[in-house]
Protein backbone atom coordinates (compact mmCIF):
# COMPACT_ATOMS: atom_id res chain seq x y z
CA UNK A 1 0.00 0.00 0.00
CA UNK A 2 1.72 3.46 -0.69
CA UNK A 3 2.29 5.74 2.06
CA UNK A 4 0.16 8.51 2.10
CA UNK A 5 1.80 12.05 2.46
CA UNK A 6 2.26 13.38 5.82
CA UNK A 7 0.24 16.72 5.02
CA UNK A 8 -2.32 14.34 3.12
CA UNK A 9 -2.65 12.73 6.35
CA UNK A 10 -2.37 15.68 8.71
CA UNK A 11 -5.42 17.10 7.11
CA UNK A 12 -7.39 14.20 7.11
CA UNK A 13 -6.69 12.85 10.57
CA UNK A 14 -8.27 16.62 11.51
CA UNK A 15 -10.91 16.69 9.56
CA UNK A 16 -11.87 13.10 11.49
CA UNK A 17 -11.55 14.31 14.77
CA UNK A 18 -14.25 17.20 13.56
CA UNK A 19 -16.52 14.93 11.71
CA UNK A 20 -16.64 12.37 14.87
CA UNK A 21 -17.13 15.12 17.68
CA UNK A 22 -19.99 16.81 14.88
CA UNK A 23 -21.72 13.34 14.00
CA UNK A 24 -24.31 14.83 11.70
CA UNK A 25 -24.26 15.69 7.77
CA UNK A 26 -21.93 18.68 6.92
CA UNK A 27 -20.98 21.26 4.57
CA UNK A 28 -17.45 22.66 3.91
CA UNK A 29 -16.80 26.35 2.81
CA UNK A 30 -14.67 26.41 0.17
CA UNK A 31 -13.45 29.26 -2.15
CA UNK A 32 -10.78 27.07 -3.75
CA UNK A 33 -8.02 28.10 -2.10
CA UNK A 34 -5.42 25.69 -0.72
CA UNK A 35 -6.64 25.59 2.80
CA UNK A 36 -10.36 25.08 2.22
CA UNK A 37 -9.51 22.99 -1.13
CA UNK A 38 -6.93 20.45 1.68
CA UNK A 39 -10.52 20.57 3.64
CA UNK A 40 -12.99 19.71 1.42
CA UNK A 41 -10.81 16.81 -0.54
CA UNK A 42 -10.03 15.57 3.16
CA UNK A 43 -14.11 15.77 3.42
CA UNK A 44 -14.64 13.93 1.06
CA UNK A 45 -12.09 11.27 1.48
CA UNK A 46 -13.09 10.78 5.07
CA UNK A 47 -16.63 11.45 5.61
CA UNK A 48 -17.66 8.37 3.69
CA UNK A 49 -15.85 6.48 6.15
CA UNK A 50 -17.60 7.45 8.78
CA UNK A 51 -20.94 7.16 7.13
CA UNK A 52 -21.55 10.92 7.80
CA UNK A 53 -22.56 13.09 4.62
CA UNK A 54 -20.77 16.38 3.73
CA UNK A 55 -21.83 19.02 1.21
CA UNK A 56 -19.87 21.79 -0.09
CA UNK A 57 -20.62 25.34 -0.33
CA UNK A 58 -18.81 28.28 -2.45
CA UNK A 59 -19.81 31.78 -2.10
CA UNK A 60 -19.21 34.41 -5.11
CA UNK A 61 -18.88 37.79 -3.62
CA UNK A 62 -18.66 39.05 -7.42
CA UNK A 63 -15.41 41.08 -5.91
CA UNK A 64 -13.23 39.78 -9.01
CA UNK A 65 -13.75 39.37 -13.18
CA UNK A 66 -14.20 35.84 -13.12
CA UNK A 67 -15.13 34.77 -9.63
CA UNK A 68 -18.56 33.47 -10.82
CA UNK A 69 -16.58 30.98 -13.32
CA UNK A 70 -14.30 29.84 -10.66
CA UNK A 71 -17.06 29.31 -8.33
CA UNK A 72 -18.68 26.77 -11.13
CA UNK A 73 -15.21 25.45 -11.21
CA UNK A 74 -15.22 24.69 -7.19
CA UNK A 75 -18.81 23.41 -7.15
CA UNK A 76 -18.20 20.93 -10.83
CA UNK A 77 -15.18 19.75 -8.77
CA UNK A 78 -16.71 19.17 -5.73
CA UNK A 79 -19.57 17.09 -7.39
CA UNK A 80 -17.08 14.52 -9.04
CA UNK A 81 -15.66 13.93 -5.54
CA UNK A 82 -18.60 12.81 -4.06
CA UNK A 83 -19.64 15.44 -2.22
CA UNK A 84 -23.17 16.36 -1.73
CA UNK A 85 -25.37 18.59 -2.00
CA UNK A 86 -23.14 21.24 -3.45
CA UNK A 87 -24.15 24.95 -3.80
CA UNK A 88 -22.70 28.05 -5.08
CA UNK A 89 -23.96 31.14 -3.04
CA UNK A 90 -24.05 34.66 -4.65
CA UNK A 91 -23.49 37.84 -2.66
CA UNK A 92 -23.42 41.09 -2.83
CA UNK A 93 -21.02 42.88 -0.65
CA UNK A 94 -22.00 46.64 -1.51
CA UNK A 95 -23.79 48.72 1.31
CA UNK A 96 -22.47 46.72 4.05
CA UNK A 97 -21.42 48.48 7.44
CA UNK A 98 -17.66 48.79 7.64
CA UNK A 99 -14.48 48.47 5.41
CA UNK A 100 -14.27 45.87 2.54
CA UNK A 101 -13.02 43.47 4.54
CA UNK A 102 -15.38 43.28 6.85
CA UNK A 103 -18.25 43.54 4.54
CA UNK A 104 -17.28 40.53 2.70
CA UNK A 105 -17.24 38.17 5.71
CA UNK A 106 -19.94 39.70 6.71
CA UNK A 107 -21.78 38.53 3.33
CA UNK A 108 -20.28 34.99 3.02
CA UNK A 109 -21.42 34.34 7.16
CA UNK A 110 -24.53 35.05 5.87
CA UNK A 111 -24.62 33.10 2.94
CA UNK A 112 -23.07 29.96 4.50
CA UNK A 113 -25.79 30.18 7.21
CA UNK A 114 -28.70 30.48 4.51
CA UNK A 115 -27.17 27.53 2.68
CA UNK A 116 -26.74 25.13 5.89
CA UNK A 117 -30.51 25.86 6.99
CA UNK A 118 -31.10 25.13 2.84
CA UNK A 119 -29.02 21.91 3.55
CA UNK A 120 -30.67 20.82 7.04
CA UNK A 121 -26.94 20.83 8.37
CA UNK A 122 -25.86 22.17 11.77
CA UNK A 123 -22.37 22.30 11.14
CA UNK A 124 -20.39 24.62 8.28
CA UNK A 125 -16.58 23.37 8.11
CA UNK A 126 -13.92 26.09 7.78
CA UNK A 127 -10.50 26.02 6.62
CA UNK A 128 -8.62 28.60 8.82
CA UNK A 129 -5.25 27.45 9.99
CA UNK A 130 -3.14 27.56 12.70
CA UNK A 131 -1.35 30.73 10.08
CA UNK A 132 -4.40 32.63 10.49
CA UNK A 133 -5.13 31.76 13.82
CA UNK A 134 -1.36 33.56 14.00
CA UNK A 135 -2.71 36.91 12.04
CA UNK A 136 -5.82 37.03 13.89
CA UNK A 137 -3.97 37.20 17.11
CA UNK A 138 -1.24 39.76 15.97
CA UNK A 139 -4.40 42.16 14.28
CA UNK A 140 -6.03 41.63 17.65
CA UNK A 141 -2.76 43.17 19.00
CA UNK A 142 -2.12 45.83 16.87
CA UNK A 143 -5.48 46.57 17.76
CA UNK A 144 -5.57 46.87 21.73
CA UNK A 145 -7.63 44.18 21.90
CA UNK A 146 -9.00 42.50 25.00
CA UNK A 147 -8.69 38.50 25.88
CA UNK A 148 -11.70 38.05 23.86
CA UNK A 149 -10.21 39.33 20.55
CA UNK A 150 -6.62 37.68 21.69
CA UNK A 151 -8.40 34.71 22.09
CA UNK A 152 -8.84 34.35 18.01
CA UNK A 153 -10.82 32.17 16.32
CA UNK A 154 -12.75 29.65 18.42
CA UNK A 155 -12.65 26.14 16.95
CA UNK A 156 -16.23 26.60 17.10
CA UNK A 157 -18.85 28.95 17.55
CA UNK A 158 -22.76 28.31 16.36
CA UNK A 159 -22.65 26.28 13.26
CA UNK A 160 -18.95 26.98 12.43
CA UNK A 161 -16.09 24.75 13.13
CA UNK A 162 -12.46 25.28 12.05
CA UNK A 163 -11.14 21.83 11.90
CA UNK A 164 -7.44 22.91 11.00
CA UNK A 165 -6.90 25.39 13.80
CA UNK A 166 -3.62 23.17 14.83
CA UNK A 167 -2.51 22.56 11.34
CA UNK A 168 0.03 25.41 9.22
CA UNK A 169 -0.90 26.66 5.99
CA UNK A 170 2.03 24.44 4.44
CA UNK A 171 0.29 21.11 5.11
CA UNK A 172 -2.45 22.57 3.27
CA UNK A 173 -0.49 23.73 0.28
CA UNK A 174 1.19 20.54 0.35
CA UNK A 175 -1.47 18.28 0.55
CA UNK A 176 -3.13 19.79 -2.04
CA UNK A 177 0.26 19.74 -4.39
CA UNK A 178 0.10 15.80 -3.25
CA UNK A 179 -3.34 15.01 -4.43
CA UNK A 180 -2.63 16.78 -7.78
CA UNK A 181 -5.05 19.54 -6.73
CA UNK A 182 -4.73 23.10 -8.27
CA UNK A 183 -5.43 25.41 -5.57
CA UNK A 184 -6.34 29.20 -6.42
CA UNK A 185 -4.69 31.88 -5.35
CA UNK A 186 -6.75 34.84 -4.15
CA UNK A 187 -5.33 38.45 -4.90
CA UNK A 188 -6.53 39.96 -1.97
CA UNK A 189 -4.06 37.89 0.18
CA UNK A 190 -1.02 40.24 -1.98
CA UNK A 191 -2.98 43.27 -1.28
CA UNK A 192 -1.21 45.47 1.09
CA UNK A 193 -4.12 47.43 1.04
CA UNK A 194 -5.28 45.10 3.58
CA UNK A 195 -4.50 44.73 6.82
CA UNK A 196 -4.34 40.89 7.09
CA UNK A 197 -2.34 41.19 3.87
CA UNK A 198 0.78 43.13 5.39
CA UNK A 199 0.70 40.92 8.45
CA UNK A 200 1.04 38.16 6.23
CA UNK A 201 3.57 38.95 3.58
CA UNK A 202 5.42 41.68 6.15
CA UNK A 203 4.51 41.41 10.12
CA UNK A 204 4.58 37.37 10.38
CA UNK A 205 8.02 36.95 8.28
CA UNK A 206 9.75 39.62 10.33
CA UNK A 207 8.77 38.22 13.32
CA UNK A 208 9.63 34.51 12.65
CA UNK A 209 13.11 35.92 11.50
CA UNK A 210 13.74 37.60 14.71
CA UNK A 211 12.06 35.20 17.39
CA UNK A 212 12.26 32.05 15.32
CA UNK A 213 9.97 29.27 13.68
CA UNK A 214 7.82 28.62 16.36
CA UNK A 215 6.41 32.23 16.67
CA UNK A 216 3.48 31.31 14.44
CA UNK A 217 2.52 27.92 16.48
CA UNK A 218 3.12 30.07 19.89
CA UNK A 219 0.79 33.07 19.14
CA UNK A 220 -2.18 30.12 18.30
CA UNK A 221 -1.04 28.55 21.33
CA UNK A 222 -1.60 31.56 23.23
CA UNK A 223 -4.80 32.15 21.80
CA UNK A 224 -6.20 28.62 22.69
CA UNK A 225 -4.83 29.27 26.31
CA UNK A 226 -6.59 32.95 26.85
CA UNK A 227 -9.54 31.17 25.13
CA UNK A 228 -10.01 28.84 28.00
CA UNK A 229 -9.32 31.36 30.98
CA UNK A 230 -12.28 33.19 28.62
CA UNK A 231 -14.48 30.39 28.89
CA UNK A 232 -14.36 29.97 32.56
CA UNK A 233 -14.92 33.65 33.19
CA UNK A 234 -17.91 33.90 30.69
CA UNK A 235 -19.51 30.97 33.10
CA UNK A 236 -18.18 33.35 36.48
CA UNK A 237 -20.04 37.05 33.93
CA UNK A 238 -22.89 34.72 33.23
CA UNK A 239 -23.62 34.12 36.64
CA UNK A 240 -22.87 37.54 37.82
CA UNK A 241 -25.66 39.23 35.34
CA UNK A 242 -28.19 36.78 36.66
CA UNK A 243 -27.52 38.08 40.09
CA UNK A 244 -27.26 41.62 38.92
CA UNK A 245 -30.42 41.94 37.22
CA UNK A 246 -33.16 44.78 38.82
CA UNK A 247 -36.83 45.56 37.54
CA UNK A 248 -35.73 47.35 34.59
CA UNK A 249 -31.62 46.84 34.20
CA UNK A 250 -29.07 46.34 36.15
CA UNK A 251 -28.37 46.50 39.77
CA UNK A 252 -25.02 48.79 40.57
CA UNK A 253 -25.49 47.48 44.08
CA UNK A 254 -24.29 44.29 42.55
CA UNK A 255 -22.19 45.05 40.24
CA UNK A 256 -20.36 47.13 42.54
CA UNK A 257 -18.27 44.55 43.58
CA UNK A 258 -17.46 42.36 41.13
CA UNK A 259 -14.25 42.32 39.84
CA UNK A 260 -13.12 44.51 37.26
CA UNK A 261 -12.67 41.43 34.59
CA UNK A 262 -15.98 39.84 35.36
CA UNK A 263 -17.88 43.15 35.22
CA UNK A 264 -16.67 43.75 31.93
CA UNK A 265 -17.63 40.85 30.56
CA UNK A 266 -21.23 41.39 32.10
CA UNK A 267 -21.74 44.54 30.58
CA UNK A 268 -20.31 43.40 27.44
CA UNK A 269 -23.30 40.45 27.33
CA UNK A 270 -26.19 43.02 28.64
CA UNK A 271 -24.90 45.36 25.96
CA UNK A 272 -25.83 42.85 23.48
CA UNK A 273 -29.33 41.60 24.58
CA UNK A 274 -30.03 45.28 24.46
CA UNK A 275 -29.20 45.06 20.35
CA UNK A 276 -25.33 46.19 20.45
CA UNK A 277 -23.39 44.43 18.18
CA UNK A 278 -20.80 42.80 19.90
CA UNK A 279 -17.74 43.93 16.80
CA UNK A 280 -19.21 47.45 17.49
CA UNK A 281 -18.14 47.55 20.89
CA UNK A 282 -15.46 49.06 22.12
CA UNK A 283 -13.64 49.39 25.27
CA UNK A 284 -14.24 53.36 25.33
CA UNK A 285 -17.91 51.85 25.45
CA UNK A 286 -17.48 49.66 28.15
CA UNK A 287 -15.27 51.91 30.51
CA UNK A 288 -18.31 54.62 30.34
CA UNK A 289 -20.83 52.15 31.18
CA UNK A 290 -18.30 51.02 34.10
CA UNK A 291 -18.09 54.63 34.82
CA UNK A 292 -21.52 54.45 35.69
CA UNK A 293 -21.05 52.21 38.67
CA UNK A 294 -17.62 52.72 40.21
CA UNK A 295 -17.21 56.57 39.57
CA UNK A 296 -21.23 57.78 40.05
CA UNK A 297 -20.47 61.60 40.05
CA UNK A 298 -24.39 62.05 38.52
CA UNK A 299 -23.29 62.06 34.84
CA UNK A 300 -25.87 61.80 32.00
CA UNK A 301 -26.44 58.87 29.65
CA UNK A 302 -23.73 56.68 27.75
CA UNK A 303 -24.66 56.44 23.80
CA UNK A 304 -23.81 53.35 23.14
CA UNK A 305 -23.26 51.91 19.24
CA UNK A 306 -26.45 51.40 17.04
CA UNK A 307 -27.87 54.66 19.14
CA UNK A 308 -28.49 52.64 22.48
CA UNK A 309 -28.46 54.63 24.80
CA UNK A 310 -27.72 53.61 29.15
CA UNK A 311 -28.27 55.87 32.12
CA UNK A 312 -27.92 55.52 36.08
CA UNK A 313 -31.67 55.47 37.20
CA UNK A 314 -32.55 54.59 41.01
CA UNK A 315 -29.66 52.83 41.46
CA UNK A 316 -29.82 50.38 38.29
CA UNK A 317 -28.20 50.95 34.62
CA UNK A 318 -31.10 51.39 32.17
CA UNK A 319 -31.93 51.77 29.13
CA UNK A 320 -33.43 55.11 28.02
CA UNK A 321 -34.64 57.21 24.87
CA UNK A 322 -32.67 59.72 23.71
Amino acid sequence: MARIPAPVAAVRTAVRQALTKSGGPVLVACSGGADSLALAAAAAFVAPRLGIRAGLVTVDHQLQQGSAERAMVVAEWARKVGLDPVSVETVDVGGRPGGPEAAAREARYAALTTAAARAGVETVLLGHTRDDQAETVLLALARGAGPRGLAGMPARRGIFLRPLLDASRADTREACAALGLTAWEDPHNRDSSYARARVRSSALPALTEVLGAGVVGNLARSASLIAADGDFLDGVANAALAASRGSMGLLVSELSGVHVAVRGRVLHAWCRELGVPGSALSHRHVAALDALITDWHGQGHTVLPSGIAVARRSGELVPVSL
